[in-house]
């Protein structure tokens, strides 16, 4: 039964915590759809904080891909600098820190480099992966689009910033409901996932183990 459990991919606030990866100034011009990917990832960032989830922020190469873009409002978290391309072996300590840590939500950039590394590293020590869709992105659409299927072949799970809110929150009668629904009712900006998932994609049909 635990096993079949684990497998639904339920959160919970107090075994989740949120991973920002990478928004960073020098990849603004790059990226598709970065302003919007970017104002999903801060509706997470602002919800973690309402429910009390931790967040871990990480930069790339900051000396040469500059600071995390301040729209993010991730003041007053510290970013990990890091060059490899996934966010684990820099996060390793405060992994193995967080014994009750079950469920990881991840957003950011690259979805084909960070995003799915972090998300292969983190599935093979035994945590559930969420990826954000709506706040990843990467230049090309196409790696974009394989990369979410090959993290759904691999065990992630693949959800709407608005589905893992409420996942997170549960019942309208939680205390902070109300302060949460005034950000889920923001119109969520396109981030070209439409597109991608139009005409039930090949790449993302039956693509779980």
């Amino acid at each position: 039964m635990a096993a079949a459990r684990a497998s639904l991919g339920r959160l919970l606030p107090e075994s989740s915590i949120l991973f920002l990866c990478d928004m960073q100034e020098k990849f603004r011009p790059s990226i598709a759809y970065f302003p919007q990917i970017v104002s999903v990832a801060a509706r997470m960032l602002k919800v973690a904080r309402l429910l009390d989830v931790p967040v871990l922020l990480t930069e790339q190469y900051p000396q040469g891909l500059g600071p995390t873009v301040p729209e993010l409002g991730a003041q007053g978290i510290r970013p990990v600098s890091k060059t490899c391309f996934s966010m684990v072996p820099t996060l390793q300590k405060e992994l193995d820190g967080r014994p009750q840590l079950r469920s990881v939500l991840l957003c950011g950039i690259e979805t084909q480099v960070c995003i799915l590394n972090t998300a292969l590293d983190l599935l093979e020590r035994g945590l559930q992966v969420h990826v954000v869709v709506d706040a990843c992105s990467s230049r090309s659409q196409v790696d974009r689009l394989v990369a979410l299927a090959r993290m759904r072949q691999s065990g992630a799970f693949l959800s709407t910033s608005e589905a893992l809110i409420l996942q997170l929150v549960r019942d309208a009668a939680h205390p902070r409901f109300k302060e949460i629904q005034k950000i889920i009712k923001e119109p969520v900006p396109d981030s070209g996932l439409l597109g991608l998932f139009q005409g039930q994609n090949p790449l993302l049909l039956n693509s779980r183990p």
